[in-house]
């Protein structure tokens, strides 16, 4: 990809609505396929894909569609489980969340087992964004414009609450150690808190250039966080200060997603305002000064990684977009 031009997406698949959120699991499905989900106005879709980049006998993207939850709400934030595999007894999980600030846990065999259950009630405003813990999956964490964090296990119980200063934008486990959990605040602030104690070890500050939308840490390399705030994006360093390392200009309209790429730990993604006439997906490098535009169509509110391959997919009008990076 060249720096600055507009590219058509790598492969399109088109869906039967709006697509608001998308999400690969981060997980290995035990097969060789990944698995993804999306969410629109009262549905959630479960899906496998296959990419030729990861078998030549596969032309373009192999999409098979494994099941459809029906959702009272439209889905506004969704995670995987890393209890779902298609290998042995095949088990998908996944945890949403709603505008009536209800927490809700899909659950299916790809047989007769499956439920959507509503378990997870305390959030008084809109919830922003949710994981679950990464090795076992016992356990559930939440960001709400309520101010706080909270946490559940898969019964529906409320295990702790971390009071926050401003709203809860992002939230994230380390992969390994499970006792770490990195919570992103609307007004600036990410701290790391250790689950034990339940008090913060570590904090980051964005400075002063606007609402902090989104913020991500890098999985593949842990001393790395990564945001958006304003229009720029950010990346810290946690060994060297609690301040930007880097900041540039993102997007002229307000940026409003980050992610950082699975496979390699210099990749990420940003994006404008779902909504917006010419809102774009941005793939920068640490490496590169300029990013790549990758997609200056009306795209929804969804942004994600493969978990191996440089290729992220984003949502929109009836369709899935995929964009795969030679960076």
């Amino acid at each position: 990809m060249q720096e600055g031009a507009i590219h058509s997406p790598s492969y399109t698949v088109p869906c039967d609505d709006y697509v608001h959120v998308v999400e690969f699991s981060p997980f290995s499905s035990g097969t060789p396929v990944s698995l993804l989900a999306y969410g629109g106005n009262q549905y959630v879709v479960v899906a496998t894909c296959l990419f030729q980049e990861e078998d030549m006998e596969v032309e373009g993207v192999e999409f098979n569609i494994l099941r459809a939850f029906h959702h009272e709400l439209q889905v506004e934030v969704l995670a995987w489980s890393p209890e779902s595999q298609l290998n042995r007894i095949p088990t998908i999980r996944l945890c949403t969340a709603a505008a009536d600030r209800k927490l809700r846990l899909l659950t299916s065999d790809l047989q007769e087992r499956h439920e959507v259950k509503v378990a997870m009630e305390g959030h008084t405003s809109y919830i922003n964004h949710l994981v679950f813990e990464p090795t076992e999956g016992k356990q559930i964490a939440s960001v709400s414009d309520d101010h706080t964090c909270r946490l559940w296990d898969l019964e529906g119980n409320e295990t702790c609450v971390l009071r926050l200063r401003s709203p809860g934008v992002s939230v994230c486990w380390h992969p390994e150690e499970i006792c770490k959990l990195m919570v992103a605040e609307k007004k600036g602030t990410i701290r790391f808190y250790d689950l034990v104690t339940q008090q913060a070890i570590l904090s980051l500050d964005s400075g002063h250039c606007g609402p902090l939308m989104s913020a991500d840490w890098c999985l593949t390399n842990t001393i790395k966080v990564g945001g958006v705030a304003g229009t720029d994006w950010l990346v810290w360093d946690i060994t060297r200060s609690s301040y930007p390392q880097e900041k540039r200009p993102a997007h002229k309209d307000k940026a409003r997603l980050f992610k950082w790429s699975l496979a390699n730990e210099n990749l990420f993604a940003t994006t404008g305002l779902p909504g917006k006439i010419n809102t774009q997906v941005f793939i920068h490098h640490l490496g590169h000064p300029q990013p790549v535009v990758i997609g200056s169509s009306t795209i929804g509110s969804g942004l994600s990684w493969h978990r191996a391959l440089p290729l992220c997919v984003v949502g929109g009008d009836r369709k899935l977009s995929f964009w795969m990076t030679e960076m």
